[in-house]
């Protein structure tokens, strides 16, 4: 607790060692997502293209004081363009991320999805926070807890195995992954029990790869060593999970805000199965919270390079 954001620091400080990585910013036309921008682009992190309204942009640009000289503007009319013209630009080769603005979530998103247009590839999209908690030794990974409401079984095999790839992208020594309920054994009343063994089987049979899985796991078993040696749980996740499944959007919202407000955690976030990285901000994020995003999509879109050179060769 006497060092908080240090997980978040080296984070950024490995990351401003890379090349900038292309960023295009849909209609940044408030503060918050200008300053958020240009602040990672000072930083090193991102080559921001700021994509909305000239004019909009400029304004703001003046009144706050924020500097945007040298940095490209594309001009379109109004933020539904802004969201389509940024993923346009991925679709393009210019840019190798997106970053919502302030554009409501669902106008980014909608360009993304679209079938013929967006940037769907075979898995769900889902979201992660990237949790920095100054009492636990690990950067913690939170999945899903702002994008699947409900997701189903099937949903939860790409949800896991985003967070395993972004896990592998940040370059976890280990990956061990805690699949959430409100019990550590089968419970067929509990649905979620219920999933989370079929999800450890999967595993099992290679369904999900790059991690070890262990559930239903109750959140105590999943961080706190002293619980599992009390519960008698032999488990190589048990007590040191850096990946949290939540069994729904509600309690994974609910689990990353306590952390947050309870425990002085930041939570950078990170949306995760579309053909790019996509960094959600919100405007109660702090400086190092945007910035840590943006130093997470980054790590990304560089796995993703390596993932495909790979493959090419």
């Amino acid at each position: 607790m006497d060092h908080p954001h240090l997980k978040y620091q080296r984070l950024i400080d490995f990351c401003k060692a890379l090349p900038p990585t292309s960023v295009a910013v849909a209609h940044p036309c408030d503060e918050a997502s200008l300053t958020g921008a240009m602040d990672a682009a000072k930083a090193g992190l991102i080559a921001p293209l700021l994509v909305g309204q000239r004019d909009k942009i400029e304004a703001t640009a003046k009144r706050f004081g924020i500097d945007i000289s040298g940095v490209p503007i594309i001009d379109v009319p109004h933020s539904h363009a802004a969201a389509e013209r940024a993923v346009e630009l991925v679709r393009e080769g210019s840019a190798e991320a997106l970053m919502k603005g302030s554009l409501h979530t669902d106008e980014l998103m909608g360009a993304v999805v679209r079938r013929e247009s967006g940037l769907r590839t075979a898995r769900r999209v889902s979201h992660c926070f990237v949790m920095d908690v100054p009492s636990y030794s690990e950067t913690l990974i939170i999945t899903d807890a702002a994008v699947n409401i409900a997701p189903t079984l099937k949903d939860k095999i790409d949800i896991i195995q985003n967070a395993i790839d972004l896990a592998h992208a940040m370059q976890f020594a280990e990956v061990r992954v805690a699949i959430l309920s409100a019990m550590e054994t089968v419970n067929p009343d509990v649905p979620s029990t219920i999933e989370a063994a079929a999800l450890c089987k999967m595993a099992d049979r290679g369904q999900i790869t790059g991690a070890i899985l262990d559930g239903p796991l109750a959140l105590d078993n999943a961080i706190n060593l002293e619980s599992v040696a009390i519960k008698k749980i032999d488990s190589p996740v048990a007590g040191r999970a850096n990946i949290l499944v939540v069994p729904d959007l509600e309690s994974g919202n609910m689990l990353a805000k306590s952390l947050s407000f309870l425990a002085g955690a930041d939570a950078a976030g990170i949306v995760l199965g579309a053909k790019v990285p996509i960094i959600l901000t919100s405007r109660a994020d702090s400086v190092m919270t945007r910035m840590a995003s943006c130093a997470v999509a980054g790590l990304v879109a560089k796995y993703r390079r390596e993932q495909m050179g790979k493959a090419v060769s």
